[in-house]
């Protein structure tokens, strides 16, 4: 019986990053259909098979997607057929298996993208402060008024 292992993701407009996370993997396989099926297979360190097949949300091109194994994950780049944010990974609205997370650390928004200063988003990137004292400048403030104005019509 094979197993799943933790499974990270995240999107660009044009891509989308798995990275598995299973250390010392052996005899991996990865493949791309157009339709956007993802299958993965590798066996574990100790002998364990891990498999999953994913669905993924659009169609992807399968001569761009490329795989990287390192001594503690595999990182899996697919090439996004259609130049776009996909709503979710997966085609189904379920919600998707445990063992599948988001990426924080590789994570970046339609607005980040823009932004062609950054490469890849980091922990500091994330928009959750947005709001609070971080020692940003006054002018980067100034991005936010719209949505302060909205607040305080609202009240």
């Amino acid at each position: 019986m094979s197993r799943h292992p933790e499974v990270l993701w995240a999107q660009r407009s044009d891509k989308v990053y798995l990275t598995v996370a299973l250390p010392d993997a052996k005899d991996v396989d990865v493949k791309c259909e157009a339709e956007g099926l993802f299958t993965f297979s590798a066996t574990g360190d100790q002998g364990h098979p891990f498999h999953f097949t994913l669905h993924l949300y659009g169609q992807i091109l399968p001569q761009g997607c490329k795989t990287k194994t390192g001594s503690r994950n595999i990182i899996c780049s697919i090439q996004k057929q259609h130049k776009g944010w996909w709503q979710r990974l997966l085609k189904t609205q379920e919600k998707p298996a445990p063992y599948i997370k988001v990426d924080w650390n590789n994570w970046c928004d339609e607005d980040d993208e823009k932004d062609s200063t950054s490469d890849l988003a980091s922990d500091d990137d994330v928009d959750t402060n947005i709001g609070e004292e971080d020692g940003s400048s006054e002018d980067e403030g100034m991005l936010y008024l719209p949505d302060l104005e909205k607040a305080r019509k609202q009240k």
